[in-house]
């Protein structure tokens, strides 16, 4: 028997309180047809499957070259079809105070709707029996990705005088000195009454 191909799906189907499960291939990364369900109102597909990074086209270097996890659970609505479920994936950056290198795992939840008729605007097309998952789970992904990572909570990130990398080190400057974008403000200080008392 030859084994599945690494992209194979394992499905539940639900039909008349009966689950039936099988592993079938993907014929192309998380396209599936959906026939089974749309005829069964309630029944339900899971789909799980390691997609390579290749595959989504994300053009996109904070994402590390590592098989993204996918695990769906589809589900037969009366006029749609709901996709819940998760993908683990792994990315890189730079903290936004230090520019020092930053890594970290990241699990991007879902949970969206894809219709034959589109009703909401929000949702997917379903489009010949089938549904493209791999468009939906690309959005989410890049959405979720930070775009201003931190090495740390408390990164010190450079002293704004010198440039000297505080996290590493201190400087002697004196951050006492205000920012002249504020002088306007400052001058008003004594001169309008203080509301805090």
């Amino acid at each position: 028997m030859r084994r599945a191909s690494r992209t194979a799906r394992k499905c539940w189907l639900l039909q008349s309180g009966r689950v039936l499960s099988r592993v079938i291939p993907l014929a192309k990364p998380l396209i599936v047809n959906v026939v089974e369900l749309l005829r069964w109102p309630g029944s339900k597909k899971e789909v799980s499957a390691n997609i390579d990074v290749a595959d989504f086209e994300f053009a996109d270097a904070r994402i590390i070259d590592t098989p993204i996890a996918i695990d769906l659970r589809l589900e037969s609505l009366s006029t749609s079809i709901e996709v819940v479920g998760t993908a683990t994936l792994s990315w890189a950056g730079d903290c936004r105070r230090c520019l020092a290198p930053v890594t970290s795992d990241l699990v991007v939840d879902f949970d969206e709707m894809y219709q034959r008729e589109i009703i909401d605007p929000d949702a997917y097309a379903i489009e010949n029996d089938q549904i493209n998952l791999l468009p939906m789970v690309r959005e989410n992904i890049l959405l979720a990705i930070p775009i201003g990572p931190l090495c740390r909570e408390d990164c010190p990130g450079f002293c704004p005088h010198c440039g000297l990398d505080l996290s590493v080190s201190t400087c002697d400057c004196d951050n006492s000195v205000s920012d002249p974008r504020w002088a306007g403000l400052e001058s008003l200080k004594g001169i309008l009454p203080d509301e805090s008392v």
